[in-house]
């Protein structure tokens, strides 16, 4: 009987099936690590504005609270920009004629709203609520990073499902004080843990229904 297969056709099929699974893991590691880079994410990114304004300037330098420009956060589901007259209660005493702030000037002289080019900008099926996060502990620094120290603001978190998430199945060591809620330089003590279950306990925050697809899903 002629022999259909070569000697070696076995030893062949082996080494292919290892490549292919050596393939098929190389595959899904640089998938992996695709998918989780700041150049995906979008982390770092800081997109040109019609005003190079500096959280920097501003926060650290000047003391401005977060809610003063951005007045709705506490309200709503937006954090909100600052309308005009707000830039304008500042420099129509100082800087009047700088040639940075001629944007400004004209969205006042023509009632037309500073065009500002959004940083965070989460996907249309992601519902996120400022208002929500704030009253159960969640600082601003906590998924913006320290925008006192960024002259022009950038992306500081990643904000991939997997990021929200771990933060929804464990709130607790992210829970602040009211208090400290606009404070740049929050740092979690030795007894966050103790701290954080018991705002938990008091808000009714349960982290089995943060992680409910509705949750963020609508």
């Amino acid at each position: 009987m002629a022999q259909i297969f070569h000697p070696g056709a076995d030893t062949r099929l082996r080494l292919a099936m290892v490549a292919l699974g050596g393939g098929l893991v190389l595959l899904f590691v640089a998938g992996d690590r695709f998918f989780g880079s700041d150049w995906f994410t979008g982390r770092g990114d800081h997109p040109a504005q019609p005003v190079p304004f500096s959280h920097q300037h501003h926060v650290a330098g000047l003391g401005i609270d977060c809610r003063y420009c951005h007045d709705q956060v506490e309200r709503t589901a937006t954090a909100g920009y600052p309308p005009t007259y707000t830039c304008m209660s500042c420099h129509s005493q100082i800087w009047t004629g700088a040639p940075v702030l001629a944007p400004v000037r004209a969205s006042l002289a023509h009632d037309e709203p500073i065009r500002w080019q959004k940083v965070y900008d989460l996907p249309d099926f992601v519902y996120f609520d400022h208002a929500i996060h704030l009253k159960g502990g969640v600082g601003c620094s906590t998924c913006h990073g320290r925008v006192d120290r960024m002259p022009i603001t950038a992306q500081a978190a990643p904000l991939t499902m997997g990021w929200c998430l771990s933060c929804h199945r464990d709130p607790a060591p992210h829970l602040r004080d009211p208090a400290d809620l606009f404070a740049m330089d929050w740092q979690p003590g030795p007894d966050q843990r103790q701290k954080g279950e018991a705002r938990m306990a008091r808000l009714g925050i349960e982290p089995a229904r943060l992680q409910n697809c509705y949750t963020c899903h609508r």
